[in-house]
């Protein structure tokens, strides 16, 4: 579990154990299941990351809901329920580039409009060779996005970056020389799926 959900966990403890001194089982238990809820979202598995350098693994826990031909690459969107891992990951070894925060609007995250429109953290990883861009873009619900890195800060593949709490969206603008190698519809999994490959020549 992240410690992000203490903030959470504790006042609804808190306030079960009030409800429940007070007799009030309803409440008591409406606010137990709150507590279970919020404890199993902010959970932290456990993943195992390929090796592969010229590997790009999610950074995300989520569904595929594109994968588009954009100026300068491809666009894979991978969307994340409130029922998802939210933990985000690097995609790729190097150094931060740039984290760059992005104020807008909270459209639902699986609206294509959610890339530009809402409030989002960019980040750009460089490894010397190659450079990689991807966002984690905040939702309806999801209204807060918890960098844990810094610009600069030097990151491996699979590294644990930021958190966005309670249903969202990451961008991964694929560039040219590294290809996609899921589908629409495709579930994938932070840090262990492998999302991309670079070509050699990308070198």
């Amino acid at each position: 579990m992240v410690r992000d959900a203490f903030r959470f966990l504790i006042p609804l403890a808190i306030l079960t154990v009030l409800c429940l001194a007070a007799g009030w089982l309803w409440a008591s238990a409406a606010l137990l299941a709150a507590t279970l809820f919020v404890a199993w979202f902010f959970r932290d598995p456990l993943r195992e990351i390929p090796p592969d350098s010229d590997a790009v693994v999610s950074p995300a826990d989520g569904k595929v809901v594109q994968l588009k031909a954009v100026e300068g690459g491809v666009l894979l969107s991978i969307f994340l329920s409130i029922f998802n891992v939210h933990v985000n990951r690097s995609p790729m070894k190097g150094r931060i580039a740039e984290q760059a925060y992005h104020p807008g609007r909270f459209l639902l995250a699986f609206d294509e409009r959610a890339s530009t429109q809402n409030e989002r953290l960019v980040f750009t990883i460089d490894d010397g060779e190659r450079r990689l861009k991807f966002a984690l873009i905040a939702g309806l619900v999801a209204r807060r996005i918890v960098p844990w890195t810094r610009q600069g800060e030097a990151v491996a593949k699979g590294d644990k970056i930021g958190l966005i709490r309670f249903g969202s969206r990451v961008d991964v603008l694929l560039p040219q020389g590294c290809e996609p190698i899921v589908a629409k519809g495709d579930r994938v999994s932070g840090g262990a799926s492998v999302i991309a490959r670079w070509n050699k020549a990308a070198r």
